[in-house]
């Protein structure tokens, strides 16, 4: 008998039974504001999946994951801001404030609300194409790309913060309302902001599941552990590290898109250092080889913050790290590890009972 743990039906069933039991919370809950908050718990899972696709399968350490994630949030604000304009008044208070006079070009293509929204989500994608297809090439991997990518957030964190007539400054940008799509408006506390969520992290999950099992997957899988030997079989190995890095991108984009549709906010702190930092930690605890193990991690994180982070106010960072220490010390592979194990155990539990009559157990073909 197998380790269920890799059986890949096995692996698909439990996905079908996590997403179930989220797919009903709605029809039981009738908190909105709990709603919100756990509608706001998806946004962090579809991070900690980008990062486990990264960094679990691909290889790829990547500290500035609130690159992709800011722009795409500061994209869905820009958007949202210029619903509540209009021709007569089209340009922002806050830009009013800061002594502009005229509508900037770089805010003209977000009045229309498809546009500004597929350049929320295009911009950032494009962004990780362009800068990781420039780091591949040039052989940039390991930590000196994790340093890199960190070195790139921080400048993006400052722009934010020095250009304030065009991005709000550290105040950010608060659209008045919520956003309006196809002649609907999406209460960020309704059913409707959580299935929009909900059926995002259901896409990037399948999405990501099915890249790491096809053979793109595979080799990817195989260049992260022993980079060198794939390239002398013939493979691009930075067009396949471009692909994955883009495809997390694209996922932290919408992560980003959501956010704003549920808080109605952004600013630099969204590009933080700390809070790139944190997506990792996510995926570190939950178990970066796993990507439902990285949801898992986020949504355990973030809820133990938001319940107990009253009580132990900035105690809560030094648990934070007593617990990341304890993990990676003691379960390198996360949290997902002791499932593993635990599977393990059941099928060398369960097969002795599989033997033949005179003691000798069956062989076990490899998967």
């Amino acid at each position: 008998m197998g380790n269920l743990y890799h059986n890949k039906t096995a692996q698909w069933l439990t996905y079908a039974v996590f997403f179930a039991g989220f797919a009903v919370i709605p029809m039981t809950v009738d908190d909105s504001f709990l709603l919100n908050q756990l509608a706001t718990y998806g946004v962090y899972g579809m991070l900690a999946l980008s990062i486990s696709l990264c960094w679990g399968f691909g290889g790829i350490l990547n500290l500035g994951q609130g690159i992709a994630f800011g722009l795409g949030a500061y994209g869905m604000a820009m958007t949202m801001q210029m619903q509540t304009q209009d021709e007569s008044n089209p340009i922002p208070p806050f830009m009013l404030n800061n002594s502009l006079d005229h509508l900037p070009m770089l805010w003209q293509p977000f009045q229309n609300t498809y546009v500004g929204m597929i350049l929320a989500v295009a911009a950032p994608t494009l962004f990780c194409a362009v800068f990781g297809g420039i780091m591949f090439r040039a052989r940039v991997s390991g930590p000196f790309f994790a340093i890199m990518t960190l070195a790139m957030l921080s400048a993006f964190y400052t722009i934010i913060i020095d250009r304030q007539p065009y991005t709000g400054g550290v105040n950010g940008l608060t659209p008045p309302s919520s956003l309006q799509f196809a002649g609907y408006e999406v209460d960020p506390y309704s059913p409707t902001a959580y299935w929009v969520v909900f059926g995002f992290l259901l896409g990037a999950t399948v999405i990501a599941k099915l890249i790491t099992q096809s053979s793109f997957g595979l080799v990817t899988q195989a260049i992260r552990d022993d980079s060198e030997r794939v390239r002398f079989l013939g493979y691009s190995v930075a067009g396949y590290e471009t692909v994955i890095y883009t495809v997390s991108g694209l996922i932290a984009a919408i992560a980003g898109c959501c956010w704003v549709m549920l808080v109605q906010y952004v600013s630099p702190a969204q590009l933080d250092v700390g809070f790139s930092l944190s997506m990792v930690i996510w995926a570190a605890i939950g178990g970066r080889y796993s990507l439902l193990g990285s949801i898992l991690g986020a949504f355990i994180i973030q809820g133990a913050q938001s319940y107990l982070g009253d009580t132990f106010l900035a105690t809560w960072l030094l648990i934070l790290g007593g617990f990341f220490i304890i993990v990676v010390r003691f379960l390198p592979n996360g949290l997902a590890s002791l499932v593993e194990s635990g599977l393990g155990l059941f099928a060398a539990k369960r097969g002795p009972a599989s033997a033949e009559p005179n003691g000798d157990a069956k062989p076990i073909p490899a998967e």
